[in-house]
């Protein structure tokens, strides 16, 4: 196995752990009869998108197909992306985006339609 093979693994891993260490630690976005500005404070700076896989998108702790499943995001809903990256390529396209509502997850950028364009994950 090359040391770039190994490096990018132990990235995505590393990502991966952090990830998850950021959701237990970050409170999940509550429902609309809770506080009906709560989405629109949790929203301000992410892009919003839509998701268009018809069988609903899973959404993962990693950029990756192994990463462990969240949840599933049903068709049409809207996400807010945080921010983007290159990752596996999922039908073709490499970028992923971390999102933010309900709990933090990723998703493949090929199954989420946007207006704007999402920022560089740091």
């Amino acid at each position: 196995m090359s040391l770039r093979i190994l490096l990018m693994r132990f990235g995505i891993a590393a990502a991966g752990g952090a990830l998850v260490a950021l959701a237990v630690t970050t409170p999940a976005i509550g429902d609309d009869r809770e506080d009906s500005g709560q989405h629109e404070r949790a929203a301000a700076g992410a892009v919003v998108g839509q998701v268009t896989a018809r069988s609903g998108l899973v959404l993962r702790t990693a950029p990756i197909r192994g990463g462990s499943v969240v949840r599933v995001a049903p068709y049409g809903e809207h996400v807010w992306i945080h921010c983007k990256i290159k990752s596996q390529k999922v039908d073709g396209n490499s970028t992923w985006y971390l999102l933010k509502n309900h709990s933090w997850a990723w998703g493949p950028a090929r199954y989420i339609t946007t207006k704007e364009t999402p920022r560089w994950c740091r």
